[in-house]
């Protein structure tokens, strides 16, 4: 399926830090609930995400990653779910964070 640029920046990709990391026992499958800072603007928002195979909660604290921050809230379990942070499969199939390179603003737009 082929999109326009226009369908492209719909989607809003911003850059976040997790600022608090924590098991999800109650999700369906492993995951763990992160808090995520943007930046003033958008503030913090909280996910679930399942990242449990190559991360642990306390190494993600300070981590920079992308995440879509406007689709709607969505309920996981008892937890809301307000953006969504992305990543990539390695080969096994487990996700691997995505995140900028090296150090930049928080809030910074994808493009």
């Amino acid at each position: 399926m082929t999109i326009t640029f226009d369908d492209f920046m719909k989607v809003d990709i911003r850059v976040g830090r997790i600022t608090r990391a924590e098991p999800f026992p109650e999700a369906r499958k492993p995951a763990f609930r992160l808090w995520v800072d943007f930046g003033p603007g958008i503030g913090e928002k909280k996910s679930s995400a399942q990242i449990t195979k190559h991360y642990a909660p306390d190494e993600l604290i300070g981590r920079q990653v992308l995440a879509v921050v406007n689709f709607p809230p969505r309920q996981i379990g008892p937890v809301m779910s307000e953006v969504l942070v992305l990543g990539v499969p390695d080969a096994a199939g487990e996700v691997v964070l995505i995140g900028p390179g090296q150090e930049v603003p928080l809030g910074g737009r994808l493009y």
